[in-house]
């Protein structure tokens, strides 16, 4: 047996003991198929008892059979007429959803929906449009039901056990998930690439040598040119990428997994690993190794859902970041973070955010090097001249000519980067609409005093001073 034949049978052997353990045994599937049948009933009941027409259907991953085993989520879509306004559509179905989920809560995504607990499953009861194509969707909600009906036209009981694999495989890489934290890949994106490959093993040997822009299309029907890394062309919606969510990041992160289970095929690549929190000393010991200056800007976080919210962050971190390299302060690395909903002192429940940088330096000299055009650009560099020339400020040295330019040097704006964190230009990058208001009440931490921070944001500092893949 040569090594590939042999790497093969140890890859068989590895997915074979994963699948035992992330397929769903009989009797849970059975327990869900119970569960869901006694929720479409009352759904229906609910339904007879309104003035206007619609039905029910089951979607997502527990309709088609592709759910890991211990996910608990039972998705029920409630279809009303298309011609019906959004607000009626609002109404009737937070009805629906309050009287089939008598305990339920109301959450948002594109428009209000019911979420509760039956029989240990979670359960979301959305209304949506009942539109005679995906194309003609009133929201994006609309287009879910005909995602499950390709899905489960095509999915055979061995390719849904293959798509199990694979959101497996993507959770445990950390790389499952289409929500705006996350940047990941959505079970949906999971499924058709799954389909379209032929299998989990195909994908992932197909992955590992893409070279982005990648690009399926499996209906041979785009209608327009999309410009993510991965495109993967909606079957049911031509105009729409199914990954348009997915980070480079995470795409990068699917290509470098898989080439390693095809190298060394391990279990462990199937079994999330979430990190223990950094204690403050670790977080030292961290800061003495690598002899570099922390910095964090810590706010409360505006009272946002996480679709809402992190955008938000990674838009103030950019501008943040922006700032700091425009001020002499090299950045390093970055990362947004956010700690658990803890009672605080002032705010009971409040989100704290940190917006976090490493820096190569911290301390600036007095002065900076400001270079003016060419001697020989006539027009603008007399220009540049003539605005120093009769400068009166005593820290401002020149003009004078370097080579073939002008130059002077100023004085800087800011000395220290606590100075610049704590000036209103800081305030003045471009932050997240939410953010900016958070912001103006900002604690800064410079140094070791970012030590301080762990016992909140200890799981965000081990990923950021551990990384891995």
């Amino acid at each position: 047996m040569d090594d590939e034949e042999a790497l093969g049978e140890e890859l068989d052997a590895v997915l074979s003991r994963v699948r035992e353990r992330v397929l769903p045994e009989p009797e849970e599937r059975e327990r869900l198929k119970t569960a869901s049948a006694a929720l479409t009933e009352r759904t229906r009941e609910a339904i007879a008892d309104l003035s206007v027409d619609a039905d029910v259907v089951q979607v997502g991953s527990t309709a088609r059979g592709t759910w890991v085993a211990g996910d608990r989520d039972i998705d029920l879509f409630v279809r009303f007429d298309a011609d019906l306004d959004r607000a009626e559509l609002e109404q009737y179905g937070l009805t629906v959803g309050h009287e089939v989920l008598p305990d339920g809560h109301e959450e948002y995504a594109e428009h209000p929906y019911v979420k509760g607990n039956y029989d240990g499953f979670d359960v979301d009861l959305v209304p949506c449009h009942d539109v005679e194509t995906a194309g003609d969707l009133v929201s994006a909600v609309d287009r879910t039901p005909f995602h499950d009906a390709y899905l489960s036209a095509r999915l055979d009981d061995d390719l849904a056990a293959d798509v199990v694999l694979a959101k497996a495989f993507l959770k445990g890489i950390g790389a499952y998930g289409s929500d705006l934290r996350t940047e990941g890949f959505s079970g949906y994106l999971t499924e058709l690439l799954v389909l379209e490959l032929g299998g989990f093993v195909p994908l992932v040997e197909s992955a590992r040598s893409w070279h982005p822009p990648v690009e399926f299309d499996p209906e041979g029907h785009a209608e327009r040119t999309f410009e993510d890394p991965l495109v993967v062309v909606d079957p049911t919606d031509p105009t729409r990428n199914v990954a348009a969510v997915l980070s480079a990041t995470n795409l990068a992160r699917f290509q470098h997994y898989a080439r390693e289970l095809l190298a060394a095929p391990s279990e462990a690549l199937f079994e999330p690993d979430e990190p223990e929190p950094l204690d403050p000393g670790e977080v030292r010991d961290h800061l003495d190794r690598r002899e570099t200056t922390p910095v964090a800007v810590v706010f409360d976080a505006p009272d946002l859902v996480d679709d809402q919210l992190w955008p938000q962050l990674r838009r103030s971190l950019d501008g943040i970041v922006r700032g700091l390299n425009d001020h002499g302060f090299d950045v390093l690395r970055s990362r947004a973070m956010t700690d658990a909903r803890i009672e605080t002192e002032n705010s009971a429940g409040t989100t704290r955010a940190a917006l976090y940088a490493e820096l190569e330096v911290t301390e600036r000299p007095a002065v900076e090097r400001h270079e003016g055009p060419p001697v020989a650009v006539r027009k603008h560099a007399a220009s540049f001249y003539e605005s120093y020339v009769d400068d009166v400020d005593p820290d401002t040295y020149g003009p004078f000519i370097d080579g073939d330019r002008y130059v002077v040097e100023r004085e800087r704006e800011f000395h220290t980067v606590r100075e610049y964190l704590e000036s209103d230009a800081a305030s003045d990058v471009a932050l997240g609409a939410q953010v900016e208001s958070a912001f103006d009440d900002r604690d800064v931490l410079v140094g070791d005093a970012v030590a301080t921070l762990a016992p909140a944001f200890g799981r965000p500092l081990r990923e950021f001073y551990e990384p891995r893949p």
